[in-house]
């Protein structure tokens, strides 16, 4: 399966389809992140909508760029791998990030991304809601 592909699935054509809504991913613009440089977001479900119970993000995150260590004093936090690889630092164990992993991260564990030469593309998802 070609991977790189999947990602540009959910980024060009993927949608969010809910009982009163459908929401198009390529209608939402990329975020830089505000920490983190070679790092981007797709906002695909944010607290306004989910009462602040959780929130889903696509993230992008450029060749040889992090996510540097850190931790969400009050959000659980999981990561599907979508395309490109890395690795995950997770509680101080160095993790491999490939298509087809799945990594969590409970309150207040300290963690970071590292992206490979290829970039690394994500499916983060926050409860509660990170924003």
């Amino acid at each position: 399966m070609d991977y790189k592909n999947l990602f540009e699935k959910f980024n060009e054509g993927g949608k969010l389809l809910l009982p009163d809504a459908t929401v198009a991913f390529d209608a939402i613009p990329w975020s830089k992140h505000p920490t983190f440089d070679g790092v981007e977001l797709k906002h695909i479900i944010t607290s306004e909508k989910t009462d602040g119970q959780f929130s889903f993000h696509l993230v992008r995150l450029a060749p040889n760029k992090k996510i540097g260590n850190h931790i969400h004093e009050k959000q659980l936090e999981t990561h599907e791998v979508i395309s490109g690889a890395g690795i995950c630092v997770n509680n101080g164990a160095e993790l491999p990030y490939e298509a087809g992993i799945i990594s969590i991260f409970p309150i207040g564990v300290p963690h970071e991304v590292i992206a490979g030469e290829n970039g690394l593309y994500l499916f983060a998802k926050f409860m509660p809601a990170l924003c």
